[in-house]
């Protein structure tokens, strides 16, 4: 929308004036008309249940433009503010997102009676050079814990640290995550890249202090034309850790050693094998429920609307894993770009949640992900229910909390 302006930053319920400015001007990427807004002084802020300020706002019109295409402009603000509303609700009591800020590919797991998320952060490959994690212990108010690992500590990851994944091993956190977006020949043309990949770093605590447990990548090969990201590391029913990972539209799956130093190779020779379903793109994850594999995954592109979730059973880890259905998409009503997902079970429960994260209505910019939680229900032949996505979010407090 050339030259109009609108950025919202919320905090502890309070609109700001100069990024509310800001993220209209983020509109200028939509086809909407010419419109200049003024932004409210820092007097003028009201809190969100207000609206106040909105009367304050001076609209210009450069040129001549149709009472329609004003419409079409103004049609965003419901939208907006809804999204800005909940959020400010997800403080105290349920709502999604669930955490302030842009974030992706949560990874959510329980440890002990809190629940944790370890997200991406949602920004440009150059400015994703650490990982925040967050906890709970009801699913609502959740604590912050900023740059629990950086490139300062991996020295080998200059950018685009992407999707963790976590595993509690012999009272040590191990926390698994990619690096560098390092590239193939087939796709730069050159050589392979191998300055990157997945690395592992250790930790005594969820939230921390980690250090590199390698020093350097535990995956940096293009094995069957997989990118080496987007890891999940699973505990099947006999104990052995399996790591499932793989971009470009390829999945992987390898054999951990026993201290989580390199992958051991199957009787074929090869250290993964590939059980890469239909329509597969990136973000594997995989579960039990009632002795059958659920291999779940992202479909379309991460930077627009077509990201949804689809899954597959099996009844081996190694599959084969055939495509059932799409059970998480685009909302019209609610957000766009639903995806790269985890799963919580309740222990001792046939209780299920989803962590994702999707794109808030209007989008703005290709980062603008946020991390959300809704219910995840099976039916009777346990095929997975399609997944409603709500502005409601979920409050869930663990047994003894």
């Amino acid at each position: 929308m050339p030259g109009c302006s609108m950025k919202v930053n919320y905090q502890k319920g309070w609109i700001k004036s100069q990024a509310f400015h800001l993220q209209l001007k983020n509109l200028q990427d939509q086809t909407l008309p010419s419109l200049h807004v003024k932004p409210p002084t820092r007097t003028q802020n009201k809190r969100i249940f207000n609206f106040g300020f909105i009367k304050k706002l001076k609209f210009q019109m450069p040129g001549k433009r149709s009472i329609a295409q004003v419409v079409k402009c103004v049609a965003i603000l419901p939208a907006f503010f809804i999204q800005t509303l909940c959020a400010q609700q997800a403080k105290t009591k349920p709502g999604n997102p669930v955490i302030d800020g842009w974030y992706a590919d949560p990874e959510g797991v329980i440890f002990g009676n809190k629940y944790w998320i370890f997200p991406t952060y949602s920004a440009k490959y150059r400015q994703q050079v650490f990982l925040d994690a967050f906890s709970s212990t009801d699913m609502v108010t959740w604590k912050k814990y900023p740059k629990i690992i950086d490139t300062s500590i991996i020295k080998w990851a200059h950018m685009a640290m992407w999707a963790p994944g976590i595993v509690k091993k012999d009272n040590k956190y191990f926390l698994f995550f990619s690096a560098n977006d390092i590239q193939s020949k087939a796709r730069n043309g050159v050589k392979d890249d191998t300055l990157g990949g997945i690395g592992i770093a250790v930790a005594d605590k969820p939230d921390g202090p980690y250090k590199d447990y390698l020093g350097k990548p535990l995956i940096n090969q293009f094995y069957n034309n997989a990118q080496p990201i987007d890891q999940f590391v699973f505990q099947n029913k006999d104990g052995q850790y399996y790591i499932i990972y793989g971009g470009w539209g390829r999945c992987n799956i390898g054999k951990l050693n026993e201290n989580f130093t390199s992958l051991e190779k199957f009787p074929d020779g090869n250290l993964v094998k590939e059980i890469t379903p239909k329509d597969y793109v990136e973000g594997p994850t995989l579960f039990i429920r009632k002795g059958k594999y659920y291999l779940m995954w992202s479909e379309g592109g991460w930077t627009n609307g077509t990201y949804k979730v689809a899954y597959a059973i099996s009844d081996s880890v190694f599959g084969p894993f055939e495509r059932v259905s799409t059970i998480l998409e685009a909302d019209s009503s609610v957000a766009t770009g639903a995806g790269h997902h985890s799963v919580i079970n309740i222990p001792n429960t046939d209780e299920w949640y989803i962590v994702y994260h999707r794109r808030p209505i209007p989008n703005l910019d290709r980062d603008h992900r946020v991390t959300c939680i809704d219910k995840l229900y099976f039916n009777k032949d346990g095929t997975i229910k399609n997944v409603k996505m709500t502005f409601d979010g979920v409050r869930r407090k663990l047994k003894g909390k």
